[in-house]
């Protein structure tokens, strides 16, 4: 299809881009934020290059070995959701690193902003919302 995002590899990287890994165990929820935010979050904004991860120990592996720009994960996720991978990133790896929280009840918000992301939403996600929320945490980066 012509509109799909295709997740990136490492000789797709260029100078300029902005990592983001996704994590969730579901595909479709991977998908569906990679579809939501596109390959940039503006107009002549650096590309960006999206890393998938299914399990908490395969992200946990990627950000370890690799920079990321942004965290977008999934706190229902199975085994070790979104909420606990956040806090544990910060906790052992990279303490500033910048992520957001996909809930899937509203009335989990208070039990993730608890791990202080940079932002808590709903899924399934507003694509304008998603969009939005990483062209504002990724600004600084964007201007660059």
């Amino acid at each position: 299809m012509a509109n799909e995002v295709q997740a990136t590899t490492s000789a797709d990287v260029d100078e300029k881009s902005l990592e983001v890994l996704v994590y969730s165990d579901n595909r479709d929820t991977r998908n569906e934020v990679m579809q939501a935010v596109g390959r940039r979050v503006a107009k002549g904004a650096p590309r960006i290059n999206w890393t998938e991860a299914a399990t908490w120990e395969g992200a946990y592996l990627k950000v370890e070995e690799n920079h990321y720009d942004l965290l977008i994960l999934d706190g229902e996720a199975a085994k070790l959701g979104g909420i606990g991978f956040g806090k544990m990133v910060r906790d052992e790896l990279v303490p500033d690193m910048p992520y957001i929280i996909l809930i899937g009840r509203p009335q989990d918000e208070w039990l993730a902003r608890v791990s202080k992301p940079n932002a808590v939403l709903e899924h399934p996600v507003d694509p304008r919302t998603l969009s939005a929320t990483v062209a504002e945490i990724l600004k600084e980066k964007v201007r660059a």
